[in-house]
């Protein structure tokens, strides 16, 4: 901490060599700290945006030096979450890359490197997570039952606390831009859900209230539901709906978010398995037990992993649709990872 100096001005940036900017999630109040810092730094300044969510290459149009301009995705909280993302666009020098991932070395980081696109690698399984975590609480089942299957399952936290911990405000902005990229097919749950949460103010853990709430006492228990958001909840559960059996809560979020991984994959979002499974284990906790997506899909199975995802497509629709790379190599008897050695 001794090493930090506050600034209220950019006078001092004349001699910087990188710049981490982690202002909130809106393109426009990025693209004027991009502008004004860049008129205040040297030309080999590198400009690294920290976000969850927003195209570096959007951001980057308010670049005049787009070849030194990246994203640097940390997790929350910074100091404990261990992974760090680095998003290249196709105007991102090698040499700024080299430069991200050794400030990010230095800091302690597990950095894997990804393409830019929308939600990047890890909010983009995220958001395919938390819509489905949504749509099974909309069906019926309850924040606190929730909690308990993922645990059970392996996460290190249950759907709703991630939610929370998230920030359901960051969520919805996701939620949102995620709807208008990739349609329904991401967001399963009712967006009015999350939309109707953050104008009552539950904008999870940080203001003390989200699907929980966290200015209670817990000992001895679970923390309680927070008794305004399961009225909205409530007012946007589906009529007549059974809940969804437990195992099912378990493997209808776990093979969305493999899916996703998988897509990310199959468009080169990630440049391998390996950076597919560090990636959603440090950055997210992903079932660590499990190795990550691309091993569960290597020891599970891709043809059994395909006929799992058919039997949720047929009644719940295209959203469990199989990624195409995994019915690819169903077809053909190969492990996800014999890509390692062929591409």
């Amino acid at each position: 901490m001794s090493s930090l100096h506050t600034e209220v001005d950019y006078s001092s940036f004349k001699d910087v060599d990188i710049v981490i900017e982690a202002v909130f999630e809106d393109i426009n109040l990025k693209h004027r700290i991009i502008k004004e810092v860049e008129a205040a730094t040297p030309d080999h300044c590198i400009f690294a945006s920290n976000t969850s969510a927003l195209p570096i290459s959007d951001l980057a149009k308010a670049s005049v030096r787009p070849e030194n301009f990246i994203g640097m995705h940390y997790f929350s909280p910074v100091d404990k979450m261990p992974l760090l993302e680095i998003i290249t666009t196709d105007q991102t020098s090698k040499e700024t890359t080299a430069a991200a991932v050794e400030v990010g070395l230095k800091q302690k980081k597990t950095v894997i490197v990804v393409k830019d696109g929308p939600g990047f690698y890890t909010t983009r399984v995220i958001g395919a997570l938390m819509g489905e975590a949504f749509a099974c609480i909309q069906e019926g089942t309850s924040p606190t039952d929730l909690d308990k299957l993922f645990v059970k399952f392996g996460w290190p936290v249950g759907g709703a606390t991630l939610v929370d911990e998230v920030g359901i405000d960051v969520a919805y902005k996701v939620t949102k831009y995620f709807l208008e990229v990739f349609g329904e097919r991401i967001s399963a749950g009712d967006p009015r859900v999350i939309e109707e949460l953050v104008e009552a103010g539950c904008l999870g853990r940080k203001s003390g209230k989200g699907i929980f709430l966290y200015r209670s006492s817990t000992k001895g228990g679970a923390r309680p539901v927070n008794p305004v958001a399961q009225k909205i909840m409530d007012k946007y559960k589906k009529e007549g709906q059974v809940a969804p059996n437990g195992e099912d809560v378990q493997w209808r979020t776990y093979l969305r978010s493999v899916n996703e991984a998988a897509l990310c994959l199959q468009e080169d979002i990630i440049a391998n398995p390996v950076d597919g499974n560090i990636g959603l284990i440090f950055g997210i906790g992903h079932c660590p037990q499990r190795g990550g997506p691309f091993q569960f899909l290597d020891t599970y199975g891709a043809q059994a992993f395909v006929d799992k995802m058919r039997g949720y497509e047929d009644s719940l629709g295209f959203r469990f649709e199989p990624a195409q790379i995994v019915l690819d190599y169903a077809k053909i008897w190969q492990k996800v990872h014999v890509r390692l050695m062929f591409i």
